[in-house]
């Protein structure tokens, strides 16, 4: 894919899987639902969790966005990023708000209630690209595999 195929198809989607890595070696995966911020993907997640711990002890994750059924309409994107962790209260409700109001829409004020609620309990993920990315796009193959 293309730099702004890359782009639209991260825009378009909604789910990414994280692979850190675990205590024990292996890789720990994940979903995540995240937003563009200048190019970078971005996520929260409970500060207590699994994830979160794997990388306070290495801040390297791979992501993962795909799309298709068959083999014929496969594509996606695998980034490789050194991730940031951010711990400010008001930061992250910005980023829960971001979040929320790209997934639901219009925010209600139930919904920022509840979006400050959970904020008090994560932390954000700031994933910055550690190389270029690893796309496909098998509808470009033109039927010859």
């Amino acid at each position: 894919m293309t730099d702004d195929e890359v782009r639209a198809f991260l825009a378009e989607h909604r789910l990414i899987t994280c692979a850190s890595i675990g205590p024990d070696g292996w890789p720990h995966l994940v979903p995540l639902w995240y937003v563009v911020r200048d190019g970078a993907l971005w996520a929260w997640t409970y500060a207590a969790s699994q994830k979160v711990r794997n990388l306070e002890r290495d801040p390297r994750a791979s992501l993962q966005v795909e799309a298709g059924d068959r083999y014929d309409q496969l594509r996606g994107v695998l980034l490789r990023t050194t991730v940031t962790l951010h711990r400010d209260q008001d930061a992250v409700l910005q980023l829960g708000t971001e979040i929320f109001q790209r997934y639901h829409g219009i925010l209600t004020a139930e919904v920022v209630t509840m979006v400050r609620k959970q904020a008090a309990k994560r932390v954000g993920l700031e994933f910055a690209p550690a190389g270029p990315p690893a796309t496909w796009d098998h509808s470009k193959l033109g039927g010859t595999y």
